[in-house]
């Protein structure tokens, strides 16, 4: 081989090593999730210190909706890549004894005719349960508006859905890893993943992130830092 295609090859190499080597130093963005860089789907905002730590407070709007409830992050495109955040949730005193405080992240979200989404979300409540069934429904993805819970319940029973130890009223770090078709979540300090989904419901495409509750919660987010692969 002659030193010119030496050196193309060495040029090459170094620029796909820099490349790599930028990859990995992406800093995580923190996020302002303040009130006024949130829009509001069928929920009241308020600013709060819960357990000693300032958070945003989402509860469910009684008014009429489109019978979502979350709270869409303003300006903020996400595809691929990672998303933390802190999450603390439990049942509204008020709501049904059946309710789990249901609290999590929607992503990649389509603000169209009907708004679709990914979602990852946990019910804080079934952590330490005394029953073991109610523990493997501690935390649960699903795909609106096609796939809500009931119907991968159903469907696919165990596969989108896990236990993960976590106790209402506390803050949970939440870690969500998403790439293309496949997502992962991750509860507190944890290494490995507790629940894996290799087959996201809606197409790969790039969209919103919004902090999402179910019925009956009382939800407070905090410290949320999103890391864009691409």
């Amino acid at each position: 081989m002659n030193t010119k295609k030496l050196i193309l090859l060495f040029y090459l190499a170094s620029n796909l090593c820099a490349m790599l080597v930028a990859q990995n130093h992406i800093q995580p963005q923190m996020v302002n999730i303040s009130v006024e860089n949130l829009t509001s789907i069928g929920v009241l905002i308020s600013e709060v210190t819960k357990n000693g730590k300032k958070a945003s407070k989402i509860i469910e709007d009684k008014k009429p909706t489109l019978k979502q409830s979350m709270a869409i992050i303003k300006n903020l495109d996400f595809k691929n890549g990672t998303i933390e955040l802190e999450v603390n949730g439990g049942r509204r005193p008020d709501s049904d004894t059946t309710n789990r405080g249901f609290i999590g992240l929607a992503f990649r979200v389509q603000e169209k005719d009907t708004i679709s989404y990914e979602c990852f979300y946990i019910r804080p409540d079934n952590g330490r349960a005394n029953d073991q069934l109610r523990r493997n429904h501690s935390t649960q993805y699903i795909s609106e508006p096609q796939y809500p819970w009931h119907t991968l319940r159903k469907d696919f029973p165990g596969v989108y859905e896990s236990y993960a130890d976590m106790e209402s009223g506390k803050w949970i770090k939440i870690k969500i890893e998403v790439q293309n078709e496949k997502a992962r979540l991750y509860i507190g300090n944890a290494s490995q993943p507790c629940l894996l989904v290799n087959d996201l419901r809606h197409r790969v495409q790039n969209g919103g992130i919004a902090l999402w509750i179910g019925p009956g919660t009382e939800g407070y987010f905090r410290n949320i830092k999103i890391k864009k692969t691409d």
